[in-house]
């Protein structure tokens, strides 16, 4: 990487966000943050997403100073219940219980500091229609194990595939990372991305 341009790093360790990154062509480090990821049911979904993106970016770049950081977190929204990821498989059964037959919205909330301490965000919206499933058919899907560190239990771009009934907005912030809105983020941070989708 040329000395001219600015180190970028990924503060998470979501393999779907590095996949994501990449396809925009950009060079990048993956350095996770510790923090806990702690929503606060007085702020709405689209600022829990954010204070957890930014406290993530944040921790980031507070040991990589000089780097752009670019945190991210992508919560589900069932009516006013924020879904988070499930802790164990019963826990996945009882989250995919309630999105059978119901449309919910995936918020992913995104932040990215500059090498000057600038910081840039977003939240992005979109919705999903999950199909009414058979408790026999959740538990199939469960027993892949895809479903066990994903917001809301399950992987639009994998096998969850087949639960989904339809879906509006971007693709890509269902899966975890919203590139449309990064490209554009990107962009007024002044770190050039060519080749956004």
């Amino acid at each position: 990487m040329p000395p001219s341009i600015k180190k970028l790093i990924l503060a998470s360790r979501s393999p779907r966000r590095s996949e994501l990154l990449r396809s925009l062509g950009l060079e990048f480090e993956v350095s996770p943050s510790q923090v806990k990821e702690i929503t606060d049911p007085a702020q709405s979904p689209e600022n829990n997403a954010l204070n957890i993106a930014r406290d993530k970016a944040r921790w980031v770049a507070r040991r990589n100073p000089g780097c752009y950081v670019l945190g991210a977190d992508t919560i589900v929204v069932l009516g006013r219940e924020i879904i988070g990821q499930p802790v164990d498989k019963e826990d996945a059964f009882r989250i995919l219980s309630k999105l059978a037959g119901k449309q919910h919205k995936v918020i992913t909330g995104v932040v990215l500091i500059t090498p000057e301490n600038n910081e840039y965000d977003t939240a992005i919206v979109s919705t999903v229609t999950i199909k009414p499933v058979s408790a026999e058919g959740i538990r199939s899907y469960i027993s892949t194990e895809e479903p066990l560190d994903k917001a809301g239990a399950y992987a639009i771009q994998g096998e969850g595939s087949v639960l989904v009934e339809s879906w509006e907005g971007s693709y890509s912030n269902i899966v975890g990372l919203p590139l449309e809105a990064l490209a554009d983020l990107m962009q007024q941070a002044g770190f050039s991305v060519d080749g956004t989708k």
